[in-house]
């Protein structure tokens, strides 16, 4: 029997990379696409020697070709941190964009069912508490944040106009902070921001008061969420994110704990347009998908650190990549 064959974008990416290992043990022939901007090789370096995996270094913002049949696509490919969107805005928009209707394009023509990657920054700073499918959200077009919350919101409108008007099986997943092993120190998230700061022998940054809050979900738990995701009858949004809010004061003060670097929290400025709190409501997932997180922040803290740790000393200074517009 032959194999069924899907096509993940940003497979090099630290979310990306975990779906390639998953659906290869699932059995699947796994197509890695990537052109490695904010990707890493070293991520599916694993990978590259089975026959079961193949990788494409290529932009998904230009026509995409691959031959033969297609049975999934999962559209990972993005800049997911502040630190990336920041310094390469106009790849954040285009990827958002012509990426998707690319993916899309492709899924049309090879009649291949599509699960793309949007976000909790489609809610912007949230107005309403804990966050629902149906809220809109509060999102400022212009600010500095704007480039990567409404590339997600048009990837969203664009792929529920693929499946309304050209029939195309489609899936939307709105992923909530998610961290473990593979995330960059340098990528400007707050757990490998904590961590590496540690590491370094740095004092921790905490902006603003610290009284905003995140919800943290560890990596295989998302992975198992995409995964029944992806293989439900559902169309519209659902959140995948682990609901245990914590403040991000609290969250530092865990990672000195955990790390046990002799280093103090010092503040700086809150950022234009930071949310002010971030909680999934996951109601949609447990009924449609039976899905929950079950990996809570203790256990998973340990797995990210000591992943952290292990890495080459110059891991943990080295700077995050010259980007240039275009």
């Amino acid at each position: 029997m032959e194999k069924k064959r899907i096509l993940i974008t940003g497979a090099a990416g630290f979310l990306g990379s975990h779906l390639c290992d998953r659906f290869i043990r699932e059995g699947y022939h796994v197509i890695g696409m990537d052109n490695l901007i904010t990707g890493d090789m070293n991520n599916i370096a694993h990978l590259l020697k089975l026959p079961e995996f193949e990788f494409h270094h290529h932009d998904v913002t230009k026509f995409i070709h691959v031959s033969g049949h297609l049975d999934y696509i999962l559209h990972f490919a993005s800049p997911a941190s502040p630190i990336d969107y920041l310094k390469i805005p106009i790849q954040t928009l285009k990827v958002g964009a012509l990426g998707t209707h690319n993916c899309l394009g492709l899924a049309k023509a090879k009649k291949a069912r599509i699960l793309v990657a949007s976000t909790s920054e489609v809610y912007g700073d949230p107005l309403v508490h804990p966050q629902t499918e149906e809220y809109w959200g509060n999102v400022n077009p212009v600010g500095p944040r704007g480039v990567y919350d409404e590339a997600k919101r048009f990837m969203e409108s664009i792929t529920m106009a693929y499946h309304t008007y050209h029939g195309v099986e489609t899936r939307i997943v709105r992923i909530f902070n998610t961290y473990g092993p593979r995330m960059r120190l340098n990528d400007g998230r707050a757990l490998p921001a904590f961590i590496g700061q540690a590491l370094r022998g740095e004092d921790i940054t905490v902006f603003g008061d610290g009284s905003q809050t995140r919800s943290f979900c560890y990596v295989d738990d998302l992975v198992e969420g995409i995964y029944r995701l992806l293989m439900s009858d559902y169309s519209m949004p659902v959140n995948i994110g682990n609901p245990n809010e914590i403040s991000l004061l609290d969250f530092a003060k865990e990672v000195l704990k955990l790390t046990g670097a002799g280093v103090k929290i010092v503040h700086k400025p809150l950022p234009v347009d930071d949310p002010k709190q971030r909680r999934p409501d996951i109601t949609k997932a447990k009924q449609l998908l039976g899905w929950e997180p079950t990996i809570d922040r203790a256990e998973g803290l340990k797995m990210t650190y000591a992943y952290f740790k292990n890495l080459p000393r110059e891991e943990w200074t080295k700077q995050p990549k010259e980007f240039i517009n275009q």
